[in-house]
């Protein structure tokens, strides 16, 4: 599979490195946010390894939603605690990062979900500066540009029919909400299967520590992430 490629296992237990992190979202979500860097001091690993991992070893179900509690720090030893509908990601102290509740039917076909987790870390990883600066720029707001923050909340995949072949994602509608310093970010997306809609999704975001916008500094911020696009690396990596 391909995240064989991104991920350590440890028995029943898993765990990410800085190197298997910076090369997914790189080299399979095309996300240049410098906090996936192998040398970043805040390191995370991203949101959307861990949920492609859980997809790959649990499947995929109608109803499925991810709430994100908590930023994974590269080497942490995870696990799942299964109970009814619901799976929770924790570490060995009982701290949960990651919450999934499912319902409705299940598919476990990875040939359906690989491509499907592909499309989605792809889409998820266009946020900025493709979705999220005209949305600041509409509301007089950014983020701010010594200290940008960006939280994966949660997301949810709604099917009416399980997938049987490849699902392409497209974005439907998004919105930022304004709470003082703080914004909320909610892009809705449609799913489709040969041409015909079989379901819809929502990701939620926060934005911290929001400013006036500055279109000076914005421009500056894009051009800076557009550079690391061209010349970011993470070493050695074949799929």
């Amino acid at each position: 599979m391909i995240l064989d490629a991104f991920v350590s296992r440890h028995g029943d237990a898993f765990s990410f490195t800085r190197q298997h992190s910076c090369n997914f979202a790189k080299k399979i979500a095309g996300d240049f946010n410098p906090i996936h860097d192998v040398d970043a001091k805040r390191f995370c690993v991203p949101g959307d390894l861990l949920f492609s991992y859980l997809l790959t070893r649990y499947g995929v179900s109608q109803q499925l939603n991810c709430q994100f509690s908590g930023m994974v720090s590269a080497d942490v030893l995870l696990h799942c605690e299964l109970s009814e509908g619901k799976i929770q990601v924790c570490d060995e102290q009982g701290r949960v990062y990651l919450t999934v509740q499912f319902s409705g039917e299940h598919t476990h076909d990875i040939g359906v979900i690989e491509p499907l987790f592909q499309d989605y870390v792809q889409f998820s990883g266009q946020n900025f500066p493709h979705i999220l600066q005209p949305l600041m720029e509409q509301q007089g707001v950014m983020i701010h540009p010594l200290r940008p923050l960006v939280i994966y909340e949660s997301m949810a995949l709604s099917f009416t029919t399980l997938p049987t072949s490849k699902v392409e994602l497209s974005l439907a509608s998004s919105k930022l909400d304004i709470e003082g310093k703080r914004g909320n970010v909610t892009l809705n997306f449609i799913l489709t299967a040969k041409g015909v809609q079989i379901g819809k999704g929502e990701k939620k975001m926060i934005l911290s520590n929001l400013q006036p916008y500055d279109a000076t500094e914005m421009q500056r911020m894009v051009d800076e992430y557009n550079n690391r696009k061209t010349s970011a690396g993470c070493g050695n990596f074949d799929l």
